[in-house]
């Protein structure tokens, strides 16, 4: 196995802090930027707008960004930007307006600062961008040679975020470990930048076994501690930098591959991405017969009520659609195919099939 190693560590500044959001100000000044477009979404916007600081001595354009993240989305954008003479662009949002803004500011070459609102994914530390078709279905990863400029974290955005989608951020960064181990076992050298990755991975991985509960408890309760924002940096911080480390061998493999086929099924588009994306860690977890690693698993994903089936997703495929997702899956370009064991349509198909009856 030899891929690329190519590494894309962090952002270039990041904090993560309370009243973070209220230097945004000096960090736009100190970059010299003064015409700002300002992308946010609608729900995420509502719930940000109370901590977004007074940018009185700017320019600000607000946008909604549109609801997805497609090519058509960016160009248009990247148009608004062109046409005001913007500087810079500052995304207020879940990963979809992040992966928009970054997207688009690397389309004109202005730098993209980051206020996520939601712990659902990695998307605010990552410099990449998953592009989706105008149907709903995801289309591609767009990988960015330029870091982005910053990330501010205020956790108490983030505190009073909806429950559901940090749930849905633990199942997607518990992924990261489970999609790069294969790949890094398969090593003879580790190089130290995979050495960082594999260390990430693990830790990703033991801090939400031990503190997603506390942290969702205390995401209740309205009250941080601890075990909250070790959850939030992990979803981002810890998460972003597997991928960032490791290149190919800490972004996806199995898990992340038949969660993308599965969104050419229109239903799969009602639950979201992480929750998806923990089923599809244990159709891996099947492929490669480790059977005893879920039935360790399940007593955790039951605890936080991540899915464990399609049947628990409230899907029902027919073969014709297990057909189409096991093909989409099994292309001699998805990265499923990094694992060790050899991967066919039928081997898609069969450990989809097995996981309903080892979880029923």
């Amino acid at each position: 196995m030899s891929m690329q190693l190519i590494v894309r560590g962090t952002p270039q500044e990041y904090e993560c802090r309370t009243n973070a959001w209220q230097g945004l100000g000096q960090h736009l000044t100190k970059r010299g930027l003064t015409n700002i477009l300002i992308l946010h979404g609608k729900d995420s916007w509502a719930a940000a707008k109370p901590y977004f600081p007074a940018l009185d001595d700017f320019t600000l354009h607000f946008e909604y960004y549109g609801g997805e993240c497609t090519d058509a989305k960016s160009e248009a954008f990247a148009e608004f930007i062109k046409k005001h003479q913007i500087d810079g662009i500052v995304a207020v949002g879940g990963g979809k307006v992040t992966d928009l803004g970054k997207a688009t500011a690397n389309k004109v070459n202005v730098p993209i600062l980051i206020l996520p609102t939601l712990a659902a994914t990695c998307a605010a530390c990552t410099p990449l961008s998953v592009i989706y078709n105008e149907d709903g279905s995801m289309d591609r990863y767009d990988i960015f040679p330029r870091a982005n400029a910053l990330v501010l974290i205020e956790p108490e955005v983030l505190l009073h975020s909806p429950i559901d989608l940090m749930i849905a951020g633990i199942g997607d960064t518990l992924a990261k470990w489970y999609e790069a181990e294969p790949l890094i076992g398969q090593l003879s050298y580790q190089p130290l930048e995979i050495q960082v990755t594999e260390f990430a991975a693990k830790k990703a991985r033991d801090i939400l076994l031990a503190d997603s509960y506390e942290a969702l408890e205390a995401m209740k309760k309205k009250e941080i501690n601890e075990a909250f924002l070790n959850i939030l940096e992990t979803n981002i911080l810890l998460a972003g930098m597997v991928g960032g480390f490791g290149d190919d061998y800490g972004r996806t493999s199995g898990a992340h591959t038949i969660h993308d086929a599965m969104t050419i099924l229109p239903e799969s588009h009602d639950h979201l991405h992480g929750n998806k994306v923990a089923y599809c860690i244990l159709v891996q977890l099947v492929i490669e017969n480790k059977i005893d690693e879920i039935q360790r698993l399940l007593p955790f994903y039951q605890q936080l009520n991540l899915p464990t089936s399609l049947k628990a997703l409230n899907m029902t495929l027919s073969e014709e659609d297990y057909q189409l997702v096991a093909e989409r899956a099994a292309r001699p370009q998805e990265n499923i195919h990094f694992l060790r064991e050899t991967i066919t349509p039928k081997i898609v198909t069969d450990a989809m099939k097995q996981l309903e009856m080892i979880t029923a």
